[in-house]
């Protein structure tokens, strides 16, 4: 697994979707539990996990459209809501579906999300993301509030690494681990220097100062051996970032993997979620 296959993203789903915060996702019902429709539009959408995931938050009539730089993300979203989804139709050149009471309406465009920060349609309600922000950089992070401000615009941002690693048990080299891998975390991922484990913080201070009413709460992944799989890609990708850091010696971070591999019981990641509805005025 790497960066952000669908194979990739299909093996962290069930995390994702466990790991979410009950109480930010209902502040962000609540702001809609008036409307008979919704326009949502998910920024960095990869396979569609997050119309998955929400479905049931929002009103009757949902209209979404799936932004990413992936195309194969896309075309894999698509595949995936359609077997996900009942009454599947073509439509306007996306999918028409229903799941339950819902009637979903979903579109896909493909799109540089780091030169265009203001990558949803006219007329959105609310733009999602997921595991995005700690990609991005504080100055990439302001113009996209300042943007979503200018349009009135409400955000729901999901499992934003807020640089939390722990392993149960210890293994005494977790510590200059988790720093370098917080480190490699800063490094620019195509939006410029990375906020990395502080993006939750500026996206929330950013969104205060722009007048936002937020709600906020922790979203940590708690994985266990139960998810074998996602165990172990995790600690190889945190190793391989490591590596790249070059501030701990190779032979240590073989060490700390192997180790981890056989011996985690339980891994935490921590992350941050935040639900922000713009001011009446």
């Amino acid at each position: 697994m790497s960066g952000f296959s669908p194979e990739w993203l299909a093996l962290r789903e069930p995390a994702d979707l466990a790991a979410r915060n009950r109480q930010v996702l209902t502040a962000c019902g609540r702001a809609f539990e008036d409307q008979d429709t919704v326009r949502v539009c998910d920024v960095g959408a990869g396979t569609g996990a997050s119309v998955r995931a929400l479905v049931d938050l929002l009103p009757r009539r949902q209209f979404w459209t799936l932004v990413d730089s992936d195309e194969t993300n896309l075309s894999a979203a698509f595949d995936q809501l359609a077997r996900w989804g009942t009454d599947v139709k073509a439509y306007d050149g996306g999918l028409a579906m229903r799941k339950g009471e819902r009637e979903l309406f979903v579109r896909t465009h493909a799109c540089d999300v780091a030169a265009t920060p203001a990558c949803w349609p006219k007329g959105t309600d609310l733009v999602t993301a997921s595991a995005l922000f700690d990609l991005t950089s504080a100055r990439w992070l302001d113009a996209f509030v300042a943007l979503l401000s200018t349009q009135k615009v409400a955000l729901l941002s999901m499992l934003t690494f807020d640089g939390l690693i722990t392993a149960e048990p210890a293994h005494p080299l977790d510590g200059a681990v988790a720093e370098a891998f917080c480190s490699h975390q800063q490094r620019d991922k195509g939006f410029g220097p990375a906020a990395g484990p502080r993006a939750a913080e500026v996206l929330e201070v950013s969104l205060e100062n722009a007048g936002y009413e937020i709600e906020t709460g922790e979203s940590p992944w708690a994985i266990d051996r139960g998810a074998s799989a996602l165990l172990y890609a995790t600690l190889a990708g945190i190793a391989s970032a490591v590596q790249e850091t070059q501030t701990v010696p190779p032979e240590d971070i073989e060490q700390w993997l192997r180790a981890s591999v056989i011996n985690t019981r339980l891994l935490t990641i921590g992350h941050r979620d935040v639900f922000a509805r713009p001011t009446k005025t």
